[in-house]
């Protein structure tokens, strides 16, 4: 699925577009569904500030990536998802409190 992307005080080119949907591609591989993904570039002083807020089934990812070059920044805010989808693609495998069934009963503390 295509982002939407907004700026407020810089124009989106089609380069600027396509470089973000090659990046959300990436995300895509993933095989989670990606609802509305929304990308919004601001610059604030010499910096971008680049924003990102993607719904997938039972959650909501959101990331913020700033840097001197545009292109730097979307760089890191696709890292940044890409963790952020791993880790919500194995939080089931990542249980911490397994219960052990008859662990207590085998063991022979006098």
């Amino acid at each position: 699925m295509l982002p939407v992307i907004t700026s407020n005080f810089i124009d989106v080119t089609p380069s600027i577009r396509e470089y973000v949907s090659s990046r959300f591609e990436k995300i895509e591989r993933m095989q989670v569904p990606m609802i509305s993904p929304h990308v919004y570039i601001n610059k604030e002083g010499d910096n971008y500030v680049v924003e990102a807020s993607v719904r997938i089934p039972f959650g909501k990812l959101f990331a913020v990536a700033e840097h001197e070059n545009l292109f730097a920044a979307i760089n890191s805010l696709e890292q940044k998802l890409e963790r952020q989808m791993i880790r919500h693609i194995h939080r089931p495998d990542s249980r911490r409190h397994v219960s052990v069934k008859g662990a207590a009963s085998n063991s022979s503390y006098v």
